[in-house]
Formats: structure tokens, sequence, C-alpha cells
């Protein structure tokens, strides 16, 4: 009989398989749909063949697919895409471009999981409008990343004993550029790896020519606005670097330190009247200028106005002030002010009018202000100070204490808080049109709840040092006279010959001048990026013209002001407008633990590794589907459920290429094609299952687009995962073979190889931003394809779906269900058909009817003796009345038993199912169990449910455990007794039923 070929263990993994009980790890989220009866009639986009069809190009590959995906083609499909222009935006089915710049990584980077999601988000949202007909323009680039490349290059000189210092710093540079084009393209490659479908014919480097000037130009303008400036302030400074560095390049980190009390004796007064001030740097105790305390403390309130002489510095005396900021608990409450080693202590000497004294070298030993220590390192100052603090009597205490050490990210060493002469940049005025585009909606942020920080931060802004001491990097445009001394007096040009010509009009001919030996910090070349890389300051250039504003800014949530807020107020400052309609966040990646990835922890986990292992696609869709601004924490788990899905689609694809008609045999085909699945008449002539799944298809079509277009990928994962698994593999596939395998032949199969078709190709459309290797290469793999799916069109939305269709499918879901429960509560064998009699009402009984191939094949029943009525069978001899509700052998089973007799014989007992209000079957016992051994494994079950339950009873009789043990400890026994009893009963009572079975039928 066909119908026991179709009933053979199925190509697909089942809806039990291992990977199937824990999907992805996430937690399942299904949208509310209301269908109505009246449907949308519209036509599906016609597919555009393209000047060189992809099967013409060497994309296909034969239907005949390997055993799983082989992730070693990934590479080659990636060419393929490349080497066809496919990452070009193409302007042939739309005008309205779509246009991501992508966040530069550091030409010294090597790929990391910070990388794998942002390229993952970023390709996504490219890849998914490209398909839907916008000129798709995604610009990839690096960053010359200044202190970390220095830090590079000096290390390899170092390797041949040579020192930065002893090249010139043309000669230096030289090796730089030279270590760049070795070294500097393998992030590049790597981001490839990733599937990055970015143009990189438009790759950008920003010390290309272009770029540089567009650095220039943006440094000059500002100074001519009176926005840039020169002068000392108190910076994070790297000793060993010798420069400064941003807030962003600072990382704190808690260390074991010490808290050093001292004595500061105050003037004029006895040798018993004194401060103890509480300190974790003594050696900056030379550059104090006052000593605070609180207003209201006090304990010190005597002193206020009064001097106080700093300890080792032969005299030198302070005044005693008040301030609110003192922490009276800190400490002893009393606050040593050293406004030049201290960011606090400089802000507010500024607000009181305080001196500043800076007593350290650039290189972190102590200067002439220290007296008798200049010369030492800091450290050094440190043990010598505190050894003869306590020599004279001043040293009061050294306890141990918790340190907040910021120490650099480049080279890890500790950060000194140091006034120097800088560059600085106003950022007032650009910062509070910055907060206005957001107040006006011309910028949204993604999640909206980090516009709370952006606002924060832009009101409270201060001004940006943007020079740093290096000798990589973009020079600042500033020439000096030589011979004067004051570099007070300079000139800004674009260049040296625009500069010298200035000094020759101002000082006259027989002047030379030199440049500022600085650099522009490499967060001011970034923020002009989302233009300078189009052309800017040329607005006529073309890509300027047609791509600028950006779309999306796509980044870390770390980094919202760093580069983000910046680049918002260059763009407006020098385009006149925001550079990005939408900013989206993507949080930190985390291991299994929550933990950040750290190589002290071994918990890295290595992009590249992870793609060996699982594949790109596996990868790529674990990161997508955390959620916008939230931390993930990847684990194992998700990849391994992850590249099952992998698997999952390929088996699915090859089940699809296996059964569609032979590509010779053109009558089946006509057959196929003739499906069309736009057309409302089309979807309702369909039988049950395949109106079904083709409804569903549509609605998940909508609801993915819309959440594509809302930016919410998590949703999209999901949304689509469930439906390919849960709908389209463990119900269609399934039920698609009682049409396959049916003795009708080619009219019977055509319904189902066109859906399984037009389903199947859909899905792979869907989830190719997701997954674009393993979707590519089965939809290759698929017949008659004109185009790449990558350039491919976009599903139509709004597609006819017959709702009551959908209901109805799933009464034959919850009946099917029923009937694989009741056979896993039996231990019935999986081969093994049984009989059935469906009862319902006349309308349900007619389309569940008609379908009797598929329920059969998908229940495992005997379709010779599986009966469809409007009544029970039989008379109804007794009713055991019970609704067993047992965690057995496989899984919750909800069912009610009745004893029946079938008019034809005397005792036929059955279990009875009830599917749904008004969907019922009635299932042979004898056809599903061995009563006898059923008895007696319910037996063994009952008895050891009894010792249970006696154990539980006896503890509630014992006076000493109710009256001592905690509230909540006999709660919960009693509880577990109550729930064991009502165990015990239903077994008993099922057990009398067994016996009774057992009894009828001897």
């Amino acid at each position: 009989m066909l119908i026991q070929t179709a009933l053979s263990t199925p190509l697909l993994l089942s809806s039990h398989s291992a990977h199937r009980l824990n999907p992805l790890l996430f937690t399942k989220r299904r949208h509310s749909i209301s269908l109505s009866r009246s449907w949308g009639l519209a036509l599906l986009h016609p597919r555009r063949s393209f000047s060189v069809a992809a099967s013409e190009n060497g994309a296909s590959s034969s239907p005949e697919l390997p055993k799983s995906f082989e992730f070693s083609s990934e590479e080659r499909i990636y060419s393929w895409w490349e080497s066809q222009g496919y990452f070009k935006p193409n302007f042939d089915r739309g005008s309205d471009p779509f246009v991501i710049s992508m966040p530069p990584p550091n030409v010294t980077g090597s790929l990391h999981m910070g990388h794998a999601i942002f390229v993952t988000l970023e390709d996504i949202m490219i890849r998914y409008h490209r398909m839907k007909g916008r000129p798709t323009l995604w610009v990839p680039g690096a960053d010359h990343a200044g202190i970390a490349t220095q830090l590079v290059v000096e290390k390899m000189l170092a390797s041949e004993g040579i020192k930065r210092t002893d090249l010139s710093r043309d000669e230096f540079t030289e090796r730089v550029w030279e270590w760049k084009e070795k070294y500097g393209g393998t992030i590049t490659n790597q981001i490839k790896r990733l599937g990055a479908s970015c143009d990189w014919t438009r790759q950008r480097f920003t010390l290309d020519e272009q770029l540089s000037r567009a650095v220039i130009e943006a440094f000059v303008r500002l100074h001519e606005k009176g926005l840039i400036y020169k002068g000392s302030y108190l910076v994070n400074w790297s000793p060993n670097l010798q420069t400064a560095v941003s807030d962003l390049e600072v990382e704190y980190t808690e260390e074991p330190g010490s808290l050093f009390y001292i004595k500061y004796r105050v003037a004029g007064g006895s040798r018993n009247e004194f401060l103890t001030i509480a300190t974790t740097r003594p050696e900056t105790l030379f550059g104090d200028v006052a000593v605070a305390v609180h207003p209201e403390d006090d304990r010190y309130a005597k002193y206020i106005g009064r001097m106080a002489i700093v300890p080792m510095t032969y005299g030198r005396q302070v005044p005693i002030i008040s301030d609110r900021n003192v922490d009276k608990d800190f400490g002893t409450g009393v606050l040593k002010i050293s406004p030049g080693h201290d960011h606090n202590d400089y802000l507010l000497a500024r607000k009181l009018g305080l001196p500043i004294l800076n007593v350290m070298n650039k290189d972190a030993t102590l200067n002439e202000v220290a007296g008798l220590y200049c010369g030492l390192d800091r450290f050094e100052a440190r043990k010598k100070l505190w050894s003869e603090l306590e020599e004279t009597g001043l040293a009061v205490k050294k306890e141990p204490h918790t340190l907040r050490v910021p120490r650099s990210q480049r080279g890890g060493e500790i950060i000194e808080p140091l006034v120097s002469k800088q560059w600085f940049l106003t950022m007032e005025t650009m910062a509070e049109k910055a907060l206005h585009v957001v107040e006006k909606g011309e910028l949204k942020i993604l999640p909206e709840r980090f516009e709370k920080i952006y606002n924060h931060w832009l009101s409270n802004i201060k001004d940006w040092c943007i020079s740093r001491q290096l000798w990589w990097g973009h020079r600042i445009p500033v020439w000096y006279i030589a011979g004067k001394d004051s570099e007070d007096d300079y000139i800004v040009a674009r260049n040296a010959d625009e500069a010298l010509a200035k000094a020759h009009e101002k000082y006259g001919k027989d002047v030379e001048i030199y440049q500022d030996p600085d650099v522009l910090d490499t967060w001011f070349s970034s923020s002009l990026w989302p233009f300078s890389t189009l052309g800017w300051p040329d607005i006529s250039a073309e890509d300027f013209k047609r791509f600028y504003p950006t779309t999306m800014m796509e980044t870390g949530h770390d980094i919202l002001f760093f580069w983000v807020a910046r680049m918002v107020m260059m763009g407006i400052e020098f385009t006149g407008t925001v550079p990005f309609s939408y900013v989206y966040l993507h949080g930190l990646i985390r291991d299994s633990q929550g933990r950040k990835m750290s190589k002290t922890l071994g918990n890295v986990i290595d992009p590249l590794d992870t793609i060996k292992e699982f594949g790109t696609d596996a990868l790529r869709f674990t990161l997508a589907l955390g959620t916008a601004g939230q931390d993930l924490n990847l684990s194992m788990e998700r990849l391994t459920a992850n590249k099952a899905f992998t698997n999952k689609l390929w088996n699915a694809g090859k089940f699809v290429l296996q059964n569609l008609p032979s590509q010779t045999d053109i009558s089946a085909w006509e057959a196929v094609l003739a499906y069309k699945f736009d057309r409302v008449e089309t979807v309702l002539q369909l039988p049950l299952p395949e109106c079904w799944v083709v409804s569903k298809l549509h609605i998940l079509i909508d609801v993915v687009t819309a959440s594509y277009d809302k930016f919410f990928f998590g949703d999209v994962g999901r949304e689509t995962y469930n439906f390919f698994w849960s709908d389209f593999a463990d119900w269609y596939i399934e039920a698609s073979k009682a049409r396959l395998y049916h003795s009708g032949g080619d009219s019977v199969a055509s319904v189902a190889q066109a859906v399984l078709l037009y389903v199947f190709e859909n899905i792979l459309q869907l989830l190719h931003p997701f997954m674009p290797f393993v979707t590519e290469e089965l939809w290759q793999a698929l017949p008659n394809r004109k185009e790449a799916l990558i350039v491919s069109c976009w599903p139509q939305t709004s597609l006819p779906q017959d709702a009551d269709s959908i209901k109805k499918f799933e009464n034959f879901q919850a009946l099917t269900r029923a009937i694989r429960n009741a056979r896993a509560e039996y231990s019935v064998e999986p081969a093994k058909r049984i009989s059935a009699s469906v009862v319902g009402s006349e309308e349900v009984v007619q389309y569940i009817s008609n379908e009797a191939e598929v329920l059969a094949l998908l229940s495992k029943l005997d379709l010779g003796n599986t009966h469809f009525t409007n009544s029970a069978p039989g008379t109804i001899l007794s009713f055991v009345g019970h609704l067993f509700e047992f965690f057995w052998d496989v899984e919750l089973i909800s069912f009610l038993v009745d004893v029946t007799s079938d008019s034809s014989e005397n005792a036929n007992q059955s279990v009875h199912l009830v599917a749904s209000e008004g969907l019922e079957a009635y299932l042979p016992l004898a056809d599903m169990v061995d009563i006898s051994a059923e008895v007696e494994r319910l037996s063994k079950r009952l008895s050891k449910m009894q010792q249970e339950y006696d154990g539980l009873a006896a503890r509630l009789n014992s006076p000493k455990f109710v009256e001592k043990a905690p509230e909540d400890v006999v709660r919960g026994v009693r509880e577990k007794a109550a729930e064991a009893e009502e165990k015990i009963t239903l077994t008993k009572n099922r057990l009398e039923f067994l016996k009774s079975s057992a009894l009828v039928s001897k």
C-alpha cells in the first residue's frame, strides 16, 4: 500500500529532536493577528531578468545537494557576489537610497565579536533594503587608530633594536605606512568572511588623501569661526606614550591600594592643632593650593579662613576653605585641593579662582616644584615621601583601600591627570543644535531610552581636547614663526605653501615657519566620516549629492557620545543637516554567564573559530536575535541550536528538490506554475493544509516586513524561525507526503509541489538578510532561478489569507496532537497503525475527513479502519469521568477515558479524546496497549507513589516538624502531599478501569 511508504521515517528531524525542545534558547513570542474573510487582491512583482542570469555565471549548483551545507562554500559564494557587482548601489528599481557608513575598525584590529555584531546587523539592513529595490550603499573603511598603530609599530621597531626617537618623524611615518600596507588589510578580509555586502570599490581610510583634505578643511573652518583655541587645561596624560588621551581611551579598574592619613598643621596654632587629610596619592601634595572642609562640619568650623602648612614644603601655607562638595564621611572629612592632578579639584579651583600647580613632568617624574623629590618617578616619590612623613611625625596611618585606577586602554599604564597646553574645540553651540534635531524628530535613536543619555551628555558638554602628541595621524594645520618664543602667535592654513604666503604677508619675506608637531585626535577625523567618505568638502561630488545625508548609523551604545554625537554636531556644522536619520545601538556581546569577554578570564569567543565550527549563518542568526541596546550572552548552546536550524533548512531544501518534477517534464511544471498564490481564488481553492500554510506564510510576510521596517530584527528571526520549523517543516512538509506519495500520480502531487516550492522560496527570501550563504546556495539549487537571491525582489505584502482555513487546520492539528499524545501515553510502537473513530459536527467531519490520508499519515492511523461520524460509536456502558494529568514517559497528557461498546462487538474498550470543542476521537484500547503489561507497570508506579506519600504524611503527622520547621517548609510538604494524593487517586482509577477492561475482554 502506498500509504505505508508515506508512513515510513521522515527525511527531516522530528518535532521531538533535542534541538527542537530548546530552539535558539530564546522566549517564543507570537503576534496576535486578526483575520477577516475579505482578502486583498495583489499581483506578485514580476521577476526582473538581469543582463546576465545567475545560472549563466556559475552560481547554480546541481539539485543533488550534499548531505549538509558545506561552510567552505561560503567564500566561493561571497566572491561570486562581489564579482557580479551586487554590492554596488543599483538605481534600476528605485531612486531612494539606503546608506550606511560602516564604523571604521582600527587598521590594527583583528576580528572580535564586537565587529561581528555590527557587521551582522548592518548587513541585514543592507540586504533587506537591496531586495526591497532601494539603491543600497554600505561604505566600508578603516581608522588609522593613532595611538594603537603607533604602539604596534614602536614595538616592531623595538624588536629590531630601534627607538622611535632614533628616526626622524618622516622616517617613522614611512615605516608606519609600510606596516599598514602589509598588515592593515587583515580586518577587511575578516569582515568579508562574515558576509558583509559592502561596496568595497568605495572603501575608505581616514588618512586617505581626500579624507585628510576634509579634516584640514574642518579644522580651518572651525578656527575661522573662533571655535578652536589653544590653552593649558587638565587632560588625561599617558606618560609612556607622551600624549593626551580621550576619556574613551581610559579604562578604570578596581585594584588594591592604600589610603594615607597625613597631618597638616594649622598655621599659628599649637602643635596639637592640625587637620588630618586622607589621600590615595600623597606625592601630589606638593601641588596643593588649599585644604577644604564641609561648611556644616562642626569638627572644623573654627579653622575655616585660617591657613594650613603643606607638609615637606618648607612651610608653604594654603588657605583652609569650605565647600559643599566635600564628602564629610570620606576619610577624615578634610580634602586637599591639588587642581593640577585631579579632575574634580581642577573644576573646583577654576570655580573659586585658586591657582593651579603642576608638580609632574610629562614622563611622570616630579618636577622642581617638588623640591628635593624632583626627578623621582611618581611611585618612587610616594614611597620616599611616606617614609619621611613617618620620620617627622606627620604620618598618622596607612590602611588598605580599594582604588579605582585609570589605565590606558592601549598601553595599560596608569593615566596621570596633568595640566598641558592643548588644542580645544568649543562644543556648546554645536551641542545645542544636536539636541534640537533629536527633539524635533529629525534624528531617531533606537532604542529610544538612549535619548536621555544623549541629551544628558550634550547638555553637560565640555570643550573637546582635539590634540595628541603623536607622530601618526593628521598633523594639526598650524604653523609658528621660527625664532619667536610665543606659540600664541601662529598661522592656520590648509597647507604649508598657504601658511608661508600668510607669514610673508604678515612678517615679511625673510621669515621661516615650522608646523605644530601635534596631530589631531582620531575621533576628530572619524566625526566627519559620514560625509568625508562621500566627497566632502566637494559638495558637487556625485556620491555626496546622491547619498548624503545617509540613512542609518549603527554602532555600540558605548560610543553614543564619543562618536555618534560628535558626528551629529559636525554634520550639522559643515553640511547644514543631520548626517543620518537613524541611530541603531547594539549592546555588548558577553559570555554565557553574562561576563564581559576578556583574555584574563579566558572567555573570549573568536568569530573566525566560531565560523569554522558552526558556519557564518549560525553565528549571524545568533547575534541578530538580541534586542537593540541590550547586551547579549553568547553561548555554545545557542550556536549549536542555530547550526541545527541551518541543517534543518538544508534538509528542507533537499526534500523540496527531491520532490519537484523533473525539469524535462514540461507538463508537470506547467501544472505547478499554474498556481498563482497572489490571487484570492487560487488560495481559496487549495486543499486545507495547503490553504493553511500559504495563508500563514502571507501573514508571516506582513509581520516580518513590518518588523524589518521597524528594525526589530529579533522579532524577524523568531517569527521566521517558528514558521519554518513549526509550521512548514513539522507540519506541512509531513502533510505534503500524503500528496507526493499518493497513488493518484502527478495531478494530486502538483498542488503540494507548487506549495512546497512557493513557501520554501519565500522562506529563503525572508531569511536571506540573516543567513545569506545557505539561503543563496539553496536558492541557486532551485529550478528556474533567473537571478541571484541577493538581488531578488522582496516578497509582496498584503497577499490573500484565509482565516477560516487557519482555524480549521488548527482543529486538525489539535486532533493529530491528541492522537499522538495518546499513542505516546500508551507507548504504542511508532510504526504501528491503529484504528480510530473521529466524531464531530457535520461541517467538522466534512473537512477533517477530506484530509483523511493526511490525518492517517501524521497520526499513524490505519486508514481502512478510520471512521468519521456525527455520533459516538456504540452505547456507553460506563463513564470513568476523570481527567488524567500525569507526567508519563513522554510529556504531559490530558485526556478523558470512556468505556464504550461497539454494536458489532460485545465489549470494545476505547480511549476517548477531546481534541477541541466539537471534535473528538475514540481509539480502541486493544489497538494501543497490552492491558496486562500496563496494569503491572501502573501497579509498580502506584506502590512507589504510595511510599512517597506515606513519607510526606509521616512528616506532617509529627508535631515536632509542624511546630518547629519554618512555615514555608511545612507549606511545601503539604502541597507535595496533596499533589501525591491526587496522583494516587487518578492512578487507582486508571488501574480499576484497565482491570475491568481485562475482565470484560476475558
